[in-house]
């Protein structure tokens, strides 16, 4: 697939938070492998803030980009949840479902129906008074934002995205542990060995990673490996070169 791959500065001004909305949350059966993606991660996250017992008082989105679907179940297991991203345009697509402004993005076919939509919507509703700057490649990724330790970081489909090598990604998973308190979790699920992702007409650098290296960072960062789930299942091609995903759920040492 031919054109420019926007990194970098390049990305930040060239991602247009709709397109990618579009691409990957269409919900029709055009787009059979996205909505696999997107089942595969919702049943992974039911389960980690259910059944896992994954709670607590504050969580840490980071890097949601435009999307709320992460938050469906974090929302019902804990009282606070605070959003940050690399992007200024990708709050603002977040803030207009929650202020239900027109052109909002309609995410009711990815809702559970445990719960009536207007709840869930409310439950949510502390997010819109957390929007914070995230630089993955910086030691402290939130920047001087005081935020005290959190119980979760949640981060979905976002580091193999900012990350450039390798070496930066083991950084940035050492960085969101240091958001953590000691016994805190972290949860994250990764698109593996991903050459390139598509975004409307332009292409965008993805960090190729194997299961394993993911494991491994996150054990160096000073986590557990709780539960490490892969599923072949791939993006489709015109959309984007990957191969596999995996879901992890980890455990920040209690004496860290």
């Amino acid at each position: 697939m031919e054109g420019k791959l926007y990194t970098g500065e390049d990305y930040k001004k060239e991602f247009d938070s709709q397109n990618y909305l579009k691409t990957y949350y269409t919900f029709d059966s055009g787009t059979v492998a996205e909505n696999e993606i997107l089942k595969f991660n919702l049943k992974n996250l039911f389960e980690t803030f259910s059944s896992a017992g994954v709670r607590g008082d504050v969580l840490s989105n980071t890097g949601p980009g435009p999307t709320i679907y992460q938050l469906l179940s974090a929302c019902e297991a804990f009282r606070e949840i605070i959003a940050s991203d690399h992007l200024q345009q990708n709050p603002q697509e977040v803030k207009k479902w929650l202020k239900k402004e027109p052109g909002a993005y309609d995410w009711s076919p990815a809702m559970y129906p445990r719960k009536k939509k207007k709840k869930k919507r409310n439950a949510i509703d502390p997010v819109s008074r957390g929007l914070l700057k995230w630089d993955s490649n910086q030691p402290h990724p939130l920047g001087p934002a005081q935020v005290p330790p959190v119980n979760c970081v949640l981060t979905l489909l976002a580091l193999e995205c900012a990350c450039h090598d390798v070496d930066a990604y083991r950084a940035a998973g050492r960085g969101l542990v240091s958001l953590l308190k000691p016994g805190g979790h972290l949860v994250t699920a990764v698109a593996l060995r991903t050459q390139h992702y598509m975004v409307g007409a332009k292409k965008f650098f993805g960090l190729h990673l194997e299961k394993e290296t993911v494991e491994k960072a996150l054990q160096e960062a000073g986590c557990q490996v709780l539960r490490c789930r892969y599923s072949p299942v791939s993006y489709s091609e015109a959309h984007c070169i990957n191969e596999g995903i995996c879901f992890v759920v980890t455990r920040k040492s209690p004496r860290a």
